[in-house]
């Protein structure tokens, strides 16, 4: 490999990152803004990065059997449509639809315990219905979405997010 080939790469993993961790530093003022609890906000944001580090691990040590992969595939396919349905309902006005936003949240719930409770325990489970369960939570997002929310600032650097990070592949 060219030194300019993985200065490239490197330059690439690294603007990833930073997408993704702005991503969580967000997703982190939301939930605790709507929540008034830090530590409850945290533990979302931890939560969020130890299911994504360990499905890496997964990954990356080729744990996941073909069912897993095609499993995974569905899984980003169904969150990236949930995103891109925030992105809709937060840029539209009268366009929020609860029931579909809940259904496509949990569809992709499903999905992502199906492919981790074959590899990891029943905490990191719970892990996965807590992030679902706060961030999927219909009143929460009754809230975010109202038309005059006090959260639509936050909901805002979220949605720029959810978009750098659709435009990047990264979702």
């Amino acid at each position: 490999m060219t030194e300019s080939a993985f200065k490239a790469r490197d330059i690439g993993l690294r603007a990833q990152k930073k997408i993704l961790s702005r991503m969580a530093d967000n997703l982190y003022r939301l939930a605790k803004q709507y929540s008034n609890n830090k530590k409850e906000a945290e533990k979302l944001i931890k939560n969020i990065i130890k299911i994504v580090i360990k499905l890496g691990v997964l990954h990356k040590n080729n744990l996941l059997s073909e069912d897993d992969l095609k499993q995974a595939e569905k899984f980003k396919n169904k969150f990236r449509m949930a995103g891109m349905t925030i992105i809709s309902f937060y840029e539209v006005d009268f366009s929020y639809d609860r029931n579909y936003l809940v259904q496509a949240l949990d569809d992709s719930q499903k999905i992502l315990q199906s492919i981790i409770s074959k590899h990891l325990t029943d905490k990191s489970l719970s892990r996965v219905e807590s992030v679902f369960s706060f961030f999927g939570n219909e009143t929460f997002l009754d809230a975010i979405f109202k038309r005059d929310s006090e959260y639509r600032e936050a909901l805002g650097r979220v949605v720029a997010d959810l978009n750098k990070a659709i435009e990047n592949g990264d979702l």
